[in-house]
């Protein structure tokens, strides 16, 4: 999965509190991209719908999300909030009225948060083979946003395919303006062929683009004239002419004499025409505003970047001509090639227009809204200057990109400038206004770097342990991050709480996430060519995917370029093989467990896994003997296995409980327990990049109890 690398500066709260982010204009509605999705698509089945939407408007505690089926599906009434689950958001209540199901929220949800509801039970499909509307909607609108959910008939094959999509062709993309549109040329599904006597149906995107009739003399049929045409609602249905009969492809035609209109709303849309039982849907197009345009003038300016390296942090800085529009306390919109080059928070100090300071400077994904101080003078020619310090960064493939810059409905799009070679003005870069990014430190080597879950099971929350072996560049606190990539199939939630996620044992200082990216702020300096141990643990909710399959997680940091390193991870894999009848260890007390605690961490020498709770979850190395009567274990165990604080790397080790502090070194045999000095029985020693440490010497001094348990061959710590 492509990296998406987003830099987020860490401001003082009390900026934050005094000084508004995001300059954003105003939407029409406080839902997006509504997408409706079943488990089971057969008429009069039982299915899961999972309903996908993102909010814009914030939701408070006890507001409410509704979601409306069409009056054919059956909804069982007695759906309750076992039945409904909102991306481990919590529920308060749930309550069904009709074919409305009504949810209750039990927290607050930020604006900007995409959701996903999952309804498991309790809905029943039509009986009837045909496309049909879910709704849904928030206490912050008055109306529903709608998607389509298409339900086959028993045995049929699914009537909806990619391979179906068709091009749609309008003469105006603005909205609201009467239009001619050409939809297709599509093949027709398998061995079907138009006939005379069958008719086409097209669902047009909204009914309010549909006059109350059409003239058959403005439709036409594979360049046919059509035999009749009839409107009801957001359907046309299309008697199929004569001279199209035996064809076994579709090409329509609607001329601007049909009287259609493009939608109201600037939008994605798409159509979807229907014959002889399958539908085909078009291709996704855009409706702009009306009298705006999309790009007036192309390759009219210059981009200019201090550096111009794939992935690399870079100013920015053009000029080119608005002709006055841009006055005092109006906005600038700058649209950067990909969101994962703008960060969420801006500073106004890192930008200047026409050497003035902005009164407001925000982000919405790749745009970057600007709002012109109240001593902004007018002029027609407007130079921006996006400082290095702003933390944009260049897009990672090398390639040719473009910028595009509005105001007032006017957008301007700049000349193509490279990516990960010159830039396209190389005599007149942009001096960058801080230091230029730091030479990586040279022998880092993550050949061995690891990445494993605590759970492998499907469609599960897993915790995920990502250890560094050295990190090329340094990174600061609150300001420089490590960016881990989850591939499609996990489910990443809008929001991580920093204190689920730690750097060397230490809460992070803030966690963005960002799609499939989590970007984790360490809450201390980590210097160069050190192990960076990130640990998330299950609470944070990364739930894994539901198909069975080795999954790689990508590693970056914000100062190095391009991938650190990539892992596989087995998700529904088979558990590791353990030895049959693993070397009893000899240290730990031998006495017979009746009873092992429910709380008790397990393990057996020589198995790289540990069972906590009746789990097995994964360690980086095996405990194992040493000296013929020491058991060593990772300090992973501790961590995960014990929930004790523990940071390490490869020269040193600190385990912590309340007040006490253990501290190791890799290759002695003295350890420190507080300020006094004392020796192991056994030295800590670095085996595949993970220090191991005799238990019996933690456990000993932190309170903690180990047995053996006789029935599963294994040791057990409790406390």
């Amino acid at each position: 999965m492509e990296k998406s690398k987003k830099a987020l500066p860490i401001v003082l709260a009390s900026a934050l509190a005094a000084t508004p982010l995001v300059a954003v204009p105003q939407q029409a509605s406080a839902l997006s991209s509504v997408t409706v999705t079943a488990d089971e698509d057969t008429a009069g089945e039982d299915s899961e719908y999972i309903i996908e939407f993102g909010v814009d408007k914030d939701l408070d505690e006890g507001d409410t999300i509704t979601i409306k089926f069409d009056s054919d599906f059956d909804v069982d009434d007695s759906i309750d909030d076992s039945d409904v689950d909102i991306d481990g958001y919590d529920i308060a209540d749930v309550e069904v009225d009709g074919n409305e199901i009504n949810i209750e929220l039990d927290e607050p949800i930020d604006s900007g948060a995409d959701l996903e509801i999952t309804i498991s039970n309790g809905i029943t499909n039509p009986d009837d083979e045909d496309t049909y509307k879910v709704g849904v909607k928030t206490s912050s609108e008055k109306t529903m946003k709608y998607d389509d959910v298409k339900i086959k008939e028993d045995g049929k094959k699914g009537n909806s395919s990619s391979k179906d999509d068709f091009n749609v062709d309008l003469s105006s993309e603005k909205a609201g303006e009467k239009v001619s549109i050409e939809l297709g040329d599509f093949d027709l599904d398998g061995k079907d062929k138009l006939e005379t006597g069958e008719t086409i149906t097209v669902i047009f995107p909204d009914e309010d683009m549909l006059p109350k009739s059409i003239n058959k003399a403005d439709v036409k049929v594979n360049g046919n004239t059509a035999k009749s045409i009839e409107v009801d609602g957001d359907e046309v249905t299309i008697d199929v002419p004569s001279g199209a009969d035996g064809d076994d492809y579709i090409n329509l035609e609607f001329l601007k004499g049909a009287g259609i209109s493009n939608p109201d709303t600037a939008d994605d849309y798409t159509f979807e025409v229907k014959y002889d039982g399958t539908t085909y849907e078009s291709e996704s197009f855009e409706i702009t505003k009306s009298g705006s345009s999309s790009s007036t003038v192309s390759g009219d300016y210059t981009v200019n970047l201090s550096d111009p390296a794939a992935g690399a942090r870079s100013s920015y800085t053009f000029e080119t001509d608005f002709g006055k529009d841009l006055k005092a306390d109006s906005d600038l919109v700058i649209e950067f090639p990909s969101s994962d080059m703008v960060p969420m928070i801006l500073s106004t100090s890192d930008f200047t227009v026409n050497g003035k300071t902005p009164k407001k400077v925000g982000a919405l994904g790749n745009k970057v809204y600007i709002t012109t101080p109240s001593n902004f003078s007018a002029d027609s020619s407007v130079k921006v200057v996006v400082a290095y310090t702003a933390w944009i960064t260049n897009p990672k493939t090398a390639g040719s990109y473009n910028l595009k810059a509005t105001v007032a409905n006017k957008t301007i799009t700049s000349k193509s400038f490279s990516i990960g070679g010159s830039t396209v003005n190389p005599t007149t870069p942009t001096t960058p206004t801080s230091p230029t990014t730091p030479t990586p430190t040279p022998g880092v080597n993550n050949s061995t770097a690891t990445i494993t879950l605590t759970n492998t099971a499907l469609n599960q929350a897993t915790g995920v342990n990502v250890a560094i072996k050295g990190l090329g560049v340094g990174l600061a606190k609150q300001r420089d991050f490590i960016e881990l990539v989850f591939p499609a199939g996990y489910r990443v939630p809008a929001y991580i709480a920093p204190a689920n996620i730690s750097v060397n044992g230490v809460a992070a200082n803030y966690v963005a996430v960002r799609g499939q990216n989590v970007l984790v702020y360490p809450g201390q300096d980590i210097p160069a060519a050190s192990a960076a141990n990130v640990a998330i643990n299950a609470a944070a909710n990364i739930v894994n995917p539901g198909v069975k399959n080795a999954y790689s997680i990508s590693v970056f940091t914000s100062e190095e370029k391009g991938l650190q390193f990539a892992r596989a991870v087995g998700v529904g894999m088979p558990a590791p093989t353990t030895p049959t009848k693993p070397t009893t260890p000899t240290a730990p007390s031998t006495q017979p467990a009746a009873n092992v605690p429910a709380n008790a961490a397990l393990f057996k020498v020589n198995a790289k896994t540990f069972t906590l709770h009746g789990k097995n979850y994964p360690l980086q190395v095996a405990p194992y003997m040493a000296g013929g009567n020491t058991t060593m274990v990772p300090a992973q165990f501790f961590k995960e296995a014990l929930a004790l604080t523990t940071q390490w790397n490869n020269q040193s080790v600190a385990i912590i409980s309340g007040t006490k502090v253990l501290k190791f070194t890799v290759g002695s045999n003295k350890a420190r327990v507080g300020n006094q000095e004392v020796t192991l029985p056994s030295p800590v020693v670095l085996k595949d990049g993970m220090p191991m440490i005799p238990v019996r010497f933690v456990t000993d001094n932190l309170g903690y109890k180990v047995g053996w348990d006789a029935k599963t061959s294994s040791v057990y710590v409790y406390r």
